[in-house]
């Protein structure tokens, strides 16, 4: 059993290699999560060389709900700046992907949970963004960033001994009401989708082994 005060909030924080700073409990409000790096750069990532610490920035990234409460992550960057003048990258901010990813305004694991949620069990993004707490925009970018990975990933098909062709009419287009075929190319035995894309069954099929 934990003991030590800093250890269970960090255990309950459930992040690796960061620092607790604080924690604002403001009534009717999400909860105010304040972090920083415990491992904080101490050289250039480009030349190794010596750095200078050159102030810091916060970022607010929106976390999985804790014991009911909505949660927002206040990580607070430290910049460094390279000593070397000659070194291409001069000034870097402290970056951990498990923390969160650079480009999105979810954490790691909240854009995960949100991925599985929208991809698997099929909720849909207004839905898992008003149980996080934050806008649409906010969920669809993590899903379709995460999802993308996931998709190009060819293992996830297992073993193919038979490919379906779903061919429907999708739209009539201009004066003469040209059709506009789409057609998902799936897995039978699951029905699993490995494409969807436009055109007829016929041109889709073309080039499958």
């Amino acid at each position: 059993m934990e003991k030590d005060h800093k250890a269970i909030s960090k255990i309950l924080v459930g992040l690796v290699d960061i620092n607790l700073i604080g924690v604002e409990d403001n009534l009717g409000e999400p909860l105010h999560v304040h972090i920083e790096c415990s491992n904080s750069q101490k050289q250039c990532p480009t030349c190794e060389g010596k750095v200078h610490h050159n102030g810091l920035r916060v970022v607010e990234v929106v976390d999985l709900p804790s014991f009911g409460r909505k949660v927002i992550l206040f990580w607070s960057k430290h910049r460094w700046r390279c000593a070397n003048k000659h070194c291409p990258q001069p000034s870097f901010s402290d970056d951990d992907p498990k923390i969160a990813p650079s480009r999105l305004r979810l954490s790691d694991r909240a854009a995960r949970w949100a991925t599985y949620a929208v991809g698997a069990q099929r909720r849909s993004v207004s839905c898992v963004a008003k149980e996080l707490g934050c806008d649409w925009h906010t969920i669809n970018d993590a899903v379709v960033a995460y999802g993308a990975a996931l998709v190009d990933d060819p293992s996830r098909f297992g073993a193919v001994d038979a490919l379906g062709l779903d061919e429907v009419l999708f739209y009539r287009e201009g004066k003469y009401h040209k059709q506009n075929w789409a057609t998902t190319i799936s897995r039978c035995e699951t029905w699993c989708s490995f494409r969807c894309c436009s055109g007829s069954r016929r041109s889709q099929s073309k080039g499958l082994d």
